[in-house]
């Protein structure tokens, strides 16, 4: 006896939101659930998606007003006999939405990440996606967001009642997280010796999608002053993105091509964090990053922007060092201040470890993803499938 659940986002990029879905798909019981994925299937994704019996069926997303993909949802939920549709992301929660309510899908789920009032597109467009995002929140059951602040914008900003909202942090597995210090040095040196840098010296990174969101510009501005305090240093920008070419020529203009590593896009987190000495988050605007919780299970020291989101995470001087954002000056303060008293931010990192262990497991993150799934099945006194 199973039910027949539906996942559909957009999978444009594997960032924090499809590596949640991914948890929850890999974590569900496939006896009760029978687990059906609608995006555009990456290879990334695919990959670590476990069990060839998790239908992935192919749906380009890219185009918002494409009508065809409403159809096709429609029909597949109709098809398969849907009982939950879980969305996540401005497109596919639009087109999931929609589709449910034409196909007549007792239960919708919407994961949000990120509201549509952060996106970084044109004025026209935002107000497009805000008119079309608002009217398909009415199809909604549940609302499920990954911090205070998001519940917060949704009661506030997008007048949803609190009874249709629930907050569940993310989740991260802290048992990979923990290795031998034989297995980190061996992941360290392999890593640093890829890019060609030396075991000893220390590496400051940031990791994430390079967009405005990430505030990667005001790292890049924070180095000239952290290497007039600490000279032989480097810094590693990890990730792809709009934004590659502009943060490039900004390490042109200062004179940092020699001490900064643009590696592309990376999936080896574990290998990355293994090798950085001091993890750096100068975001504006963030959901409950998956990337910070990696940070902190791998007991990395913290500097990071003190905004909504990251505030629920980090305890200034205890888990991390906070900053004003869009401050490169006290960004680099708190980098060399990490650098200099490595004392100090080994008992942070520790902490932060802590934290994760009690805060933010992904076993965790998907028995309450699941206790939703329950009482909205309830609620609705619905028929299984065989």
């Amino acid at each position: 006896m199973r039910h027949n659940l539906l996942y559909v986002f957009d999978n444009l990029e594997f960032g924090g939101g499809e590596r949640g879905f991914v948890q929850i798909i890999n974590s569900l019981n496939r006896t009760k659930y029978k687990i059906m994925v609608a995006c555009l299937p990456t290879e990334v994704f695919v990959e670590k998606v476990k069990g060839d019996e998790v239908q992935i069926n192919s749906v380009d997303m890219r185009n918002r007003f494409n009508p065809m993909v409403i159809l096709r949802l429609v029909n597949l939920m109709k098809r398969e006999n849907v009982d939950i549709v879980h969305s996540q992301g401005a497109r596919a929660d639009f087109f999931a939405r929609m589709a449910a309510k034409l196909a007549g899908v007792p239960i919708v789920i919407s994961t949000v990440q990120m509201p549509v009032e952060g996106f970084n597109v044109s004025t026209i467009k935002r107000l497009i996606y805000t008119v079309l995002n608002r009217f398909s929140e009415r199809f909604v059951d549940r609302f499920i967001v990954t911090s205070t602040a998001l519940e917060k914008t949704l009661i506030e900003k997008h007048s949803i009642q609190s009874q249709r909202i629930v907050k569940i942090y993310n989740g991260v597995e802290v048992d990979e997280y923990s290795m031998t210090d034989e297995e980190r040095m061996c992941r360290r040196l392999c890593f640093r010796k890829e890019l060609g840098l030396e075991g000893k010296i220390p590496i400051v990174g940031v990791i994430g999608r390079l967009v405005w969101q990430k505030g990667f510009e005001y790292f890049i501005e924070a180095i000239p002053e952290v290497l007039n305090k600490i000279t032989n240093v480097r810094f590693l920008v990890v990730g792809e993105g709009v934004l590659k070419n502009e943060l490039a020529a900004r390490c042109k203009r200062l004179n940092l091509s020699e001490e900064i590593i643009f590696t592309g896009f990376r999936d080896d987190v574990k290998d990355i964090l293994s090798s950085i000495d001091i993890f750096v988050m100068p975001s504006l605007l963030e959901g409950l990053p998956m990337v910070l919780l990696e940070a902190m299970s791998m007991a990395k020291p913290i500097a990071a922007t003190d905004i909504e989101g990251i505030q629920e995470m980090l305890e200034n001087g205890i888990t991390g060092l906070l900053v004003p954002p869009r401050d490169p000056k006290s960004l680099s303060e708190a980098i060399a201040g990490l650098l200099n008293h490595r004392d100090k931010a080994f008992l942070i990192g520790a902490t932060a470890r802590k934290v994760v262990e009690a805060r933010f497991r992904v076993d965790v993150m998907v028995q309450k993803v699941e206790e939703v799934y329950g009482e909205l099945l309830r609620q609705n006194c619905y028929q299984v499938h065989d």
